[in-house]
């Protein structure tokens, strides 16, 4: 009785529930969880014995509990006994919420009348054997109800966390084929121009669950139109019964995936049906009221699931767009070659604080200002953030002239602090300015960023030098510390590589080691390779397959001298 308790809780998202059972003089009570026996819910159980029938009562959260049960019937109709769950809070009873509790009874019930059978079966041998047949009918049946409740827990929980459509339909195959053992599972939305599509399933031919690559009407002769246009369920049992009541080219595409069976379920979302949920067999199945309503409840878990899908696939496009728009599009420079990479992370928002920018520095000298930054955070905060340190730290270069990369820096970190921006992270900013004989001066500021790596044209067979000197990082918290500038002179075909951590972290790896084959890929590369060829090299082999972390990589190459 404590199983079925339990079973009760977990399928309404209840947090207790009672098996009351009357006795001579007293009643035994079986809770989950245990030992939460009150006398208001057995008082309440007691209320649904006398009644004889199901009792809802709405809670309103401040003292009046909500309260659904359901009497047990013995094989005479007589009481056996009460199934009841209680919710502390303002709730008020769906019809799917008794249907599901009625379906717990039954099986409970069915359990309680085994024991009253084998009672009998001890005082006659012909009892026995009737029991036993019974027992085994029950038993088969309630491993069915106990199995489906656990596939619309399992829907609950797995559908709760996807992340795009084809996860989407992954999960539900996933599920539905572990009880229902569909053939074919497809999920097919109305798309903007109200033209139904197969967006997530099997690469089969078409079929009345899968559409056309152009798409149906919803007016049109498909199941699946059907069923969005009328907002049911809509089995077609045969293929006779497709034959009789639907378009040729719907028949065409049932009789190309071999179905028998086939029942769609409209999607109802926040704002109206998206679509249908799918599913078929190829031998003859009987979809009855039970599994008729588990398809239903898979449906509205697929439903929110594809509401949710939709909803971060905008936010990532508007993320996506609010990205490129704040990246810099590189200008030719006379005398360098360069080259920048953004790849955003496979996660989230797909988007956050890393950034690159080249733009010309103030003065007669033909200097330009290079930096790769990473503010903290990997969402639409962290990127409008990098937006405004990127603006402002361009600013202090033009109101600083002919001044160090650090003095920039710590003029943007006083201009943070100043307006209480939160802007925490790691850049490496840096000048170019040209020198004679094809030569460039690079001046660089590290605020706790990884290394830039400097290839030189006449070492190729030795790893990219790693330009390790750095100062600390930046952080509203942290006081301002002592920042410097650098310098190197860079001979023609030198090659300079600055990079974002979405580079060289590998979940479980060293970073050194990673940082390390950045280095020999670097210096590998031939100096007439394009530089777009040789970022996309590295993003390749050296970026983690399925990284956590935004990729930003700017190339700069010296021009190299003229033969």
């Amino acid at each position: 009785m404590n199983r079925f308790a339990r079973l009760a809780t977990r399928l309404l998202a209840a947090p207790r529930a009672m098996v009351w059972v009357p006795g001579d003089g007293s009643a035994v009570a079986e809770c989950w969880p245990a030992g939460s026996t009150d006398a208001e819910t057995a008082a309440l159980c007691r209320r649904v014995a006398e009644l004889g029938g199901p009792l809802s009562l709405a809670g309103d959260g401040r003292g009046r509990l909500a309260f659904a049960g359901v009497p047990l019937a013995g094989p005479e109709g007589e009481l056996l006994g009460v199934l009841g769950v209680t919710d502390a809070g303002p709730r008020t009873w769906s019809a799917e919420d008794l249907r599901d509790l009625r379906d717990v009874g039954a099986a409970c019930s069915a359990q309680m009348r085994l024991r009253l059978r084998s009672d009998e079966v001890q005082r006659t041998g012909e009892a026995a054997v009737e029991a036993a047949s019974l027992a085994e009918a029950q038993a088969d049946r309630m491993e069915v109800l106990l199995n489906r409740a656990q596939l619309l827990l399992r829907a609950a929980e797995d559908l709760g966390d996807t992340s795009g459509l084809d996860d989407v339909w992954a999960r539900v195959n996933e599920l539905a084929s572990g009880d229902l053992k569909p053939s074919y599972v497809g999920l097919v939305l109305v798309g903007e121009d109200g033209l139904l599509r197969q967006v997530a399933g099997p690469e089969a031919g078409e079929a009345p669950g899968r559409a056309p690559a152009e798409g149906y009407g919803i007016d049109a002769g498909w199941p699946g139109a059907r069923a969005v246009r009328e907002r049911r369920t809509v089995v077609v049992a045969d293929r006779r019964t497709m034959t009789d009541g639907y378009a040729p080219e719907a028949v065409a595409g049932f009789d190309a995936l071999g179905l028998h069976t086939l029942a769609c379920v409209p999607l109802v979302g926040t704002e109206g049906v998206l679509g249908v949920l799918a599913l078929g067999w190829d031998i003859p199945h009987v979809v009855d009221p039970p599994e008729r309503a588990v398809l239903v409840i898979l449906a509205d878990y697929t439903a929110r699931a594809v509401d949710r899908a939709a909803y971060l696939e905008e936010r990532v496009s508007i993320a996506l767009r609010l990205q490129q728009a704040m990246l810099t599009d590189l200008v030719r420079v006379p005398g360098l070659e360069t080259a920048a990479l953004y790849r955003p992370a496979a996660q989230q928002d797909m988007v956050g604080g890393d950034w690159y920018d080249l733009y010309p520095l103030p003065g007669p000298h033909g200097a330009w200002a290079v930096t790769v930054g990473d503010i903290t955070g990997h969402d639409l905060h962290a990127a409008t953030l990098m937006g405004q340190v990127r603006s402002m730290l361009r600013q202090a270069d033009i109101d600083h002239p002919g001044r160090p990369p650090h003095e920039a820096v710590e003029a943007l970190i006083k201009a943070c602090q100043t307006l209480d921006l939160p802007a925490g992270g790691t850049l490496v900013h840096a000048h170019l300015t040209p020198r004679p004989a094809g030569h460039w001066q690079l001046s660089w500021t590290n605020a706790g960023h990884p290394a830039p790596l400097l290839a030189h044209p006449d070492r190729p067979t030795e790893p990219a030098e790693q330009l390790r000197a750095h100062d600390i990082l930046l952080h509203p918290v942290l006081p301002p510390g002592l920042r410097t500038t650098h310098t190197r002179l860079l001979a023609p075909g030198s090659t300079l590589l600055l990079y974002t951590d979405g580079l060289v972290e590998h979940r479980g790896q060293d970073l050194d080691a990673a940082v390390g084959e950045a280095a020999r890929r670097l210096s590998a590369a031939s100096v007439d390779s394009p530089l777009d060829d040789v970022l996309q090299h590295l993003a390749g082999t050296v970026a983690p397959a399925h990284p956590e972390d935004d990729t930003v990589l700017l190339a700069v190459r010296i021009a190299p001298l003229s033969a």
